[in-house]
């Protein structure tokens, strides 16, 4: 497809006896932002090094901007990898004005864009300390600048927002934004979903190597049947009758702020409609608020993977707080 920046038919990865990616088939058109999601460990890394050529595929076929390999399209492409590289020993506006060059910018006008982008991430300060003396947050954004620094039409996005506090993630987020802004094809895998949420257009997830879904977010989340309540009680001791209402298969207190308040998700059983037991619920109990919960990325993912007999998995590992203590762990 020429109009799609990433095309991946039938591509297979092994790694021993663990099948990292199985028989994945996947299009990315261009000008898209577009989440792989999935859980550490379910193969979103893999697919991102097999797409840049790090890793070739045991089958299949991949081609990315129009061209049979990334190889062929490399000066086209914008790459943060996972496990994050800089030259530790050099200093910052050196490194980035070392990689603008590499990328084919000239002397003077790629000092200007590393000038420009280091005032752009609050970095003006430190252009001339050694990278090893930043935070770990500092290193992240001069990375990220320097995938982005030559204007490439794709740039891929490993883990992104690991490591980042709650200023720089939304920083991050910003500057996604405006690279997108600007027709550039983002792909960003993560497994903090309210990230993706935010971002994305397109989701492609994955769990033990398989597609699960891939489509737009708006698509993807028309397809769950919303089967959750919030209900917030008139009086707080109420909340523990609501789990003999017919229909109700369980009420959760933990994932609700001000569950001491009273306020509670319901899950609705498979045979019972949301709206019945919303109006079961009023009639027994005084209410100061019920409504139907909207349907989550981390929502839907759970639910693919139990329909497709996966287990349970630890939500904790799809989704972290705002607090954005997000960590990367091992081969994704």
């Amino acid at each position: 497809m020429s109009d799609a920046a990433v095309v991946m038919k039938g591509v297979r990865k092994t790694f021993g006896d663990k099948v990292a990616v199985d028989d994945l088939n996947l299009v990315v058109p261009r000008g898209v932002v577009c989440g792989f999601i999935g859980p550490n460990g379910a193969g979103k890394t893999t697919t991102i090094r097999m797409i840049m050529s790090i890793l070739f595929p045991d089958q299949g076929e991949i081609g990315v901007l129009g061209k049979r390999s990334a190889m062929e399209s490399r000066d086209l492409i914008g790459y943060l990898p996972e496990e994050r590289g800089l030259y530790r020993k050099m200093k910052v506006a050196v490194f980035l004005g070392y990689i603008a060059r590499l990328k084919g910018l000239d002397g003077g006008p790629a000092d200007a864009k590393v000038k420009q982008w280091l005032e752009r991430v609050s970095l003006g300060d430190s252009a001339r300390k050694k990278c090893e003396e930043l935070s770990k947050g500092m290193q992240q954004k001069v990375q990220f600048i320097a995938s982005v620094i030559h204007e490439p039409e794709l740039i891929i996005l490993d883990e992104v927002f690991s490591g980042l506090d709650p200023v720089n993630r939304r920083l991050m987020r910003e500057l996604i934004e405006e690279q997108h802004g600007a027709g550039r094809t983002i792909i960003f895998s993560t497994h903090a979903m309210f990230e993706a949420e935010q971002l994305c257009e397109q989701v492609f997830m994955i769990h033990n190597g398989r597609k699960m879904l891939d489509g737009s977010l708006r698509e993807i989340t028309a397809q769950f049947n919303p089967r959750s309540l919030i209900v917030e009680t008139m009086n707080p001791d109420d909340a523990p009758q609501l789990s003999s209402v017919p229909g109700v298969a369980r009420v959760s207190t933990g994932s609700q702020r001000g569950a001491s308040l009273g306020v509670v998700e319901v899950s609705v059983d498979e045979a019972s409609q949301p709206a019945r037991v919303m109006s079961e619920i009023v009639n027994r109990i005084d209410v100061r608020r019920i409504e139907i919960k909207r349907v989550t990325l981390e929502d839907v993912f759970l639910e693919v993977v139990r329909r497709a007999g996966g287990g349970d998995i630890d939500p904790a590992l799809l989704a972290r707080s705002s607090s954005g203590s997000s960590e990367s762990g091992g081969e994704s």
